[in-house]
């Protein structure tokens, strides 16, 4: 028993703690702060056509991929 309360005391916030570090860091990165209006106006629209090439490229593609996994 004394070690499930142990465990729970000490491990479930360490866990919690390395989460939130691993959120923010990874946050902290996508947007660095020493970036500007223009450089992040920038990513996000290379962000944007990214997201655009995908769907358009998995349009294109839906049929032969349906054929591949499809016998």
């Amino acid at each position: 028993m004394v070690p499930r309360i142990i465990f729970a005391v000490i491990a479930v916030p360490l866990v919690v703690l390395a989460f939130a570090t691993l959120r923010r860091s990874n946050a902290a990165g996508e947007h660095p702060a020493t970036e500007d209006a223009a450089a992040r106006e920038r990513t996000e629209r290379e962000f944007a056509e990214a997201d655009a090439f995908e769907e358009q490229w998995r349009k294109e593609n839906q049929d032969e991929y349906h054929r591949e996994r499809l016998p």
